[in-house]
This record gives structure tokens, C-alpha cells and sequence, in this order.
């Protein structure tokens, strides 16, 4: 049974609206609006789904209608795409919009484990879903679905709440750094040796979310309290103001040889300080996925110094958008973050070729940022000298830009 027969035309019909009801219920946590027009209260990532209202007005063009539509069809999206992940065929047929790029996203999902792994590609292909469709992937590749038991609907359900709880509109700090945090985390498994306000909130989202979704409630309770207490615990230490704290404590481990995976303390260590890299590991990319994150984190950097502007505070470091320049922000940020801490992981792991090949993108992305700066100098000494920078100087300087 499929909740939808969606044809690539956009039509939509209803095989049986009463199962319709049933199983959207069932997977949207949402509330059905029935015949009496009774709206229920919800706690959930979707909106109410009115079947009268998208029968009666699916061809009137109206935004809102359009908008439901698209929630639904997305929802309908990943839900088909976790199944045929896990190899369960849909006993009847179910046409999706753009099941084309479904089968492009399942290939990318072969090679999961690659460094070079296109994030922002993968979020296209899932229709902004990437972070559920990739964890419902790892869940099921890391035998976490098996070996803790979980139900997959209330693991979706699970799933979706963690997606939507990200701010779309943050241009770093949203559902894809998550999806992309997770897939470095999902390499750095494979490698052959295996109090703070804003992580402290992340920490309360997530117990409170796994709470909710009832995903661990049939576990023991000592179980899922070690288990909330883990996730607290590996949340808080990408804390990056505690940084040297890690570094600190990382040196001394690999100085005196006496780091024992066998030990449970010092794999949850080596956990944290995995998270701590794959929460900062944009500068290791390659060049056209780092760009774009150190762009992406630098507009919400502008963004938060424009609002204290507007309120008359002291604007933050590097949220200056007339002095903080994003190539002397990555500059700083890989001197004296990114590299200290890749070069210990590359020490710990024994020069693997993944942290090698981490090393070599750093160093290359570090060295086209000093040359972009260099260019931004030169063209503000120009500009200084001619009053201006002419139309030639501007169109070489955009020409150099693009990697």
C-alpha cells in the first residue's frame, strides 16, 4: 500500500483515503483532519494534511495548497528511499517526482565511505533530505538497527524531528553540516584504529527529542541513560573553546603510548575527538566543497555582526564584514584550529591514507586562500592608488576567484 500515487506530471490521487489517513498518521506523528473539520494538536515536522483541501484545490494554484503538497511529497520521498535502502520493495507500485534522482542518490550511497563525498550534491538528490536518508543508510550499515532492536518507523519519525529542528536558513549551521559531519564520522569508523551553552542546548534537543519519539523506550533504563549520557558527553566536546583541553590531553596520550581501545574511557576519548575533526573537517575537503562551507560560515559570521551593528553592540570577532575578510577568517581558522588537531589524528592513526590525503586538501586549500588574499590586497592598494579598480582589474579578480 502506498500512501500516494504521485505521477511525474504532479497528479495527485488517492487510492483509499481512509488508509491514506492510517498509515500518514502512522509515519508524520500528524493528526488527520476528518470530516468534522476537528483539527487535533501536534508535535511534529509536517504540516496537517487535509485531503479535502488538496482534492478541491490542487489545480487552483493557490501557494499554501502547493507548499502542503511539497511537504508530503518530500516526507513520501525519503520514507520510499529508506526502504529500498534496507531492500524492502513496495508491494505496490509507487511512482515518485523525480525517482531519477532517488537512483542517483542510492549510488552516492555506495560510496558513502569516500572522502570526497559531495554533500551538497547528495542534499539536491534527496530533495533537502540528506541528513535522514544518510542516517537511516548508516543506522542500517553499522548494524545499530539490529543490535539495539529499533523499531524503523519511530527511527524515522526520530530522524525527521532531528532534521527539522535545524534552522533552514542558517547557511552553515543546518541540517547538511549535520549530514556532512556524519559522513566524516562514517570514514573516520572505517580507519583502522578505530560547559557549554550552545552544545549543552544541542545535548537537552536531542535527549529530549529521543524522549519524545519514544526510539530507546524499550531498552533497559541504566541502557538508555548511558546512552544519553554518551551522546551528552561527545555533543559537549566539540565545544571549540575547549579545544586546547582536547589537544592537550590528545599529546599526552600519543607521547606516552598508552592510549588502550581495548578501554572504554579512552574510546569514548577517541570518539570525541573523531567528532571534534569531522565538526571541523571542511578545510580538508576538496577545494570546491571547502570553498563553499568557508563561504557559507563566514555569511552567518556577516549575518551576526550586521544584527549587532543594527543594535548598536560591540560587533564579534570575525563578524566584521568591512575588516574580516573570509580568506584571512580560513587563514586563522586552519592555522591555528584545523591543523593541530588533523595533525594529531594523522599521528594517532599512523598516516593512514585518508588523514594524508585530509592533510594535503588542508594544505592546498590554505595555500589558495593566501593567494586569494594576496589578490585582495594588491586590489585594494590599487584601488587606493586609481580611486577605483577598473572593469579589467575586477573581471581578473573574479576570473582568479574561481577554483
Amino acid at each position: 500500500m502506498s500512501c500516494l500515487m504521485v505521477e511525474r506530471c504532479g497528479e495527485i490521487s488517492f487510492d483509499n483515503p481512509d488508509q491514506n489517513a492510517k498509515c500518514v498518521r502512522m509515519l508524520g506523528d500528524a493528526r488527520v483532519r476528518g470530516q468534522t473539520g476537528v483539527l487535533a494538536e501536534r508535535r511534529g515536522s509536517y504540516p496537517f494534511i487535509d485531503f479535502r483541501l488538496l482534492n478541491n484545490t490542487t489545480l487552483s494554484g493557490e501557494i499554501g495548497t502547493k507548499k502542503k503538497v511539497k511537504r508530503l511529497l518530500s516526507f513520501q520521498r525519503y520514507f520510499h528511499a529508506s526502504r529500498l535502502l534496507r531492500g524492502i520493495v513496495p508491494q505496490a507500485s509507487l511512482y515518485l517526482l523525480d525517482e531519477d534522482y532517488l537512483g542517483q542518490a542510492r549510488h552516492m550511497l555506495s560510496k558513502v565511505g569516500m572522502w570526497d563525498f559531495d554533500i551538497f550534491l547528495f542534499d539536491r538528490l534527496t530533495n533537502g533530505n540528506s541528513l535522514v536518508t544518510l542516517l537511516c543508510h548508516l543506522f542500517n550499515v553499522h548494524g545499530l538497527i539490529h543490535h539495539f532492536q529499533l523499531d524503523m518507523v519511530t527511527l524515522h519519525r526520530f530522524l525527521v524531528m532531528v532534521q527539522e529542528d535545524y534552522h533552514s536558513q542558517n547557511p552553515y549551521h543546518n541540517a547538511v553540516h549535520a549530514a556532512d559531519v556524519t559522513q566524516a564520522m562514517h570514514c573516520y569508523l572505517r580507519e583502522p584504529k578505530n560547559v557549554s551553552v550552545l552544545e549543552n542546548h544541542h545535548w537537552r534537543s536531542t535527549i529530549g527529542m529521543l524522549r519524545e519519539s519514544r526510539l530507546l523506550a524499550h531498552l533497559p533504563k541504566e541502557v538508555t541513560q548511558d546512552i544519553e549520557q554518551q551522546l551528552g558527553s561527545l555533543i559537549l566536546a566539540t565545544d571549540i573553546n575547549r579545544q586546547n583541553e582536547f589537544l592537550i590531553r590528545l599529546k599526552s596520550h600519543l607521547d606516552n603510548q598508552d592510549l588502550r581501545l581495548e578501554d572504554a574511557q579512552d574510546r569514548h576519548f577517541m570518539l570525541q575527538i573523531a567528532l571534534k575533526c569531522a565538526d571541523i573537517c571542511n578545510p580538508c575537503r576538496l577545494w570546491e566543497l571547502s570553498k563553499q562551507w568557508s563561504e557559507r560560515v563566514c555569511e552567518e559570521f556577516y549575518r551576526q555582526g550586521d544584527l549587532e551593528q543594527k543594535f548598536e553592540l560591540d560587533i564579534s570577532p570575525l563578524c566584521n564584514q568591512q575588516k574580516d575578510t573570509i580568506p584571512s577568517i580560513q587563514i586563522g581558522f586552519m592555522t591555528y584550529i584545523v591543523e593541530p588537531l588533523f595533525e594529531r589524528w594523522a599521528q594517532f592513526t599512523g598516516d593512514t591514507p585518508l588523514s594524508e590525503n585530509m592533510l594535503n586538501h588542508l594544505r592546498r586549500n590554505k595555500a589558495k586562500w593566501r593567494s586569494l588574499l594576496h589578490k585582495q590586497h594588491s586590489s585594494n592598494r590599487s584601488s587606493d592608488h586609481s580611486g577605483q579598480v577598473t572593469g579589467s582589474q575586477e573581471q581578473t579578480l573574479n576570473e582568479e576567484e574561481t577554483p
